[in-house]
């Protein structure tokens, strides 16, 4: 099916003459709703061995049609006259394209490799009840990793959400097991704006739930995660931690891409970059989800997409993402 879509889709491809035509083609084959995205998002009815390899060949074809159309020579012709007399039968002036932010490319990056390791994709309010941005997670009115995050209240009851985990307990509530999901998002924290840190970041959470999940397979995730989305010898390290809605918690760290690991401003000279926290769900967690934590276990995972890109682009200012600079956003 791939191969016949592969062959239909270039064979399209070369017949695109101008921006009109080029713009119907990226609707069918490049759009959120078009072919491509409808491929990756029927790799849940396939058995999990063959969900792999598909959504990795699907994964593949989108990258080459993507690159192909933004490399296809054609151009709109100027307007011109012919004799005094004006040509009406001419295409009209080109307009220049826009580009997707950085922040969205790694965003549908991230979201890509995991539909195609058998995740699908939900989806929550930012305005979040203290309920589910805290006590639903195992963090009480008075505990103190409350202080971990700084956050905007809207009222006592009502707050800006300080990570996408709600959207786990919500989840929870609304499937039964086996739920495996990632969650993408704007978060909000009233912290300093710096080089390292920005009041509005954007994360992916991560959640697989089922009968006999281990922190074996947590691992075996972010390593393939970290391979599929760095390079195939990224390095990572994971390292205890504490968050309260998962027991044990770990952070993950990946070799710093821009000082190879001898140290840098960005990694605090530390030769390594934390790029997400993990665990295994905490069975209060699960109970609040109404998941019977007798049954079934689960593990938990939420990383930074600005945190990602920087390491991606090789970029050393995280405001760089907010400013709207064109210098800056036209380089992707």
């Amino acid at each position: 099916m791939l191969d016949e879509l592969r062959a239909t889709a270039l064979a399209e491809l070369a017949a695109v003459a101008n921006d009109a035509a080029a713009e119907e083609y990226r609707l069918k084959y490049l759009s959120k709703k078009g072919v491509l995205r409808s491929v990756l998002k029927g790799l849940g009815e396939l058995p999990e061995d063959q969900r792999r390899i598909v959504g990795a060949r699907a994964n593949d074809l989108r990258e080459e049609i993507e690159r192909k159309f933004d490399g296809a020579p054609w151009r709109s012709a100027p307007v011109s006259q012919s004799s005094g007399s004006f040509d009406y039968s001419l295409p009209g002036l080109a307009f220049p394209r826009g580009s997707l932010h950085p922040l969205q490319r790694i965003r549908n990056e991230i979201r890509d490799i995991f539909i195609s390791m058998g995740f699908d994709v939900s989806y929550g309010p930012e305005v979040e009840s203290d309920y589910y941005n805290f006590e639903a997670l195992n963090t009480p009115r008075h505990h103190p990793a409350r202080d971990m995050q700084d956050t905007f209240y809207i009222s006592p009851e009502v707050v800006l959400r300080t990570h996408t985990s709600p959207v786990q307990v919500r989840v929870m509530e609304s499937m039964k097991p086996p739920i495996r999901s990632i969650m993408p998002g704007r978060v909000y924290r009233n912290e300093e704006i710096s080089a390292r840190s920005y009041c509005l970041f954007h994360q992916v959470e991560g959640l697989y739930i089922d009968e006999n999940v281990s922190f074996a397979d947590l691992k075996g995730t972010l390593l393939a995660f970290a391979r599929r989305f760095f390079f195939d010898k990224a390095e990572i390290k994971i390292r205890p931690s504490f968050f309260p809605f998962t027991e044990p918690s770990v952070e993950v760290d990946v070799r710093c891409f821009l000082c190879k690991g001898n140290g840098c401003p960005i990694c605090k000279q530390s030769g390594w970059l934390e790029v997400l926290g993990a665990g295994m769900v905490h069975p209060n967690v699960l109970k609040a989800g109404n998941i019977d934590a007798e049954r079934y276990t689960g593990f938990a995972f939420g990383m930074g997409i600005e945190r990602i890109a920087l390491l991606k682009y090789g970029i050393d200012d995280i405001r760089l993402f907010f400013e709207n600079d064109v210098r800056f956003l036209r380089q992707f």
